[in-house]
């Protein structure tokens, strides 16, 4: 595992707080899925144990310590059935092989899915046993379960929950459908999720094109992207990206600085 940038609070993981602008090795060669929004760090290894390292600002590092105790070394959270995290910067997700879902850190738009808006410095289970996979981004929250449902919960700018509104919640609330798969992907106030017949599907905030529908509009329920052969989507600010099974990726939304890759301003 590697990693270069801005170091503050050691969210490189060197056991210091000096940037890097080459690559630098993580210490262990297991590493298995890692996951960073923003500055803190969430990782699993082949072991199945789940590790954290960066800021600790509102108890997103999980290991039960004040909000100012720091990592710059990978830090351990207790338990080795770990198989999947997402980190949101300031929240952290993990699920389990048995199927059970774990939030903890900033709660602030009940982005944790407990039912509540109480900040959190250990993992907390969210209710079930089937959950498949999670993905997050600053407030809000999207997870599959294994019976092909999608869950969304926490703040809800624009829309992105997916309700038709733009209530917030503090408990996962069903996205209509029982065709998901676990190919989901969230952006800044937008989202994308592909389901079982290739089909894709956007919702949330429609700045920029974000949401690939010819208009700038928001939608606060999924609207499907025209194709039926969508194998991968990549949303990020304002934009995304998606892969086709014929190998074509397709870009979309703003492209400021050359960021679509089509050789525009």
């Amino acid at each position: 595992l590697w990693v270069q940038g801005q170091n503050t609070h050691g969210m490189l993981g060197q056991n210091n707080i000096v940037d890097y602008s080459s690559p630098v090795q993580i210490p262990g060669t297991t590493w298995k899925q890692a996951s960073s929004s923003f500055t803190t760090w969430s990782a699993t290894k082949t072991d199945g144990t789940l590790w954290v390292w960066g800021p600790n600002g509102y108890g997103e590092l999980g290991i039960n310590q004040p909000t100012n105790a720091h990592r710059s070394s990978p830090t351990q959270i207790p338990g080795t059935t770990w198989s999947y995290t997402d980190n949101s910067g300031s929240s952290t997700f993990a699920v389990k092989t048995d199927g059970t879902l774990w939030s903890w850190g900033n709660n602030e738009n009940g982005e944790l899915g407990l039912g509540n808006k109480t900040d959190y410095s250990s993992p907390k289970q969210i209710p079930g046993t089937t959950w498949s996979t999670v993905a997050a981004n600053k407030q809000s929250v999207m997870a599959t379960r294994t019976d092909g449902t999608l869950w969304m919960w926490g703040d809800n700018p624009s829309g992105v929950l997916g309700q038709n509104n733009t209530n917030d919640y503090s408990s996962p609330r069903q996205v209509p459908g029982t065709s998901w798969t676990d190919t989901i992907s969230f952006g800044y106030n937008c989202c994308g999720a592909i389901r079982t017949d290739g089909t894709l599907w956007l919702w949330g905030n429609g700045a920029d094109g974000s949401l690939a529908h010819g208009a700038n509009t928001n939608r606060s329920s999924p609207i499907q992207v025209p194709g039926t052969t969508w194998s991968k989507i990549v949303m990020g600010g304002n934009r995304g990206a998606g892969l086709k099974t014929d190998g074509t990726l397709w870009v979309w939304g703003n492209g400021s600085k050359g960021s679509l890759g089509l050789n525009q301003p």
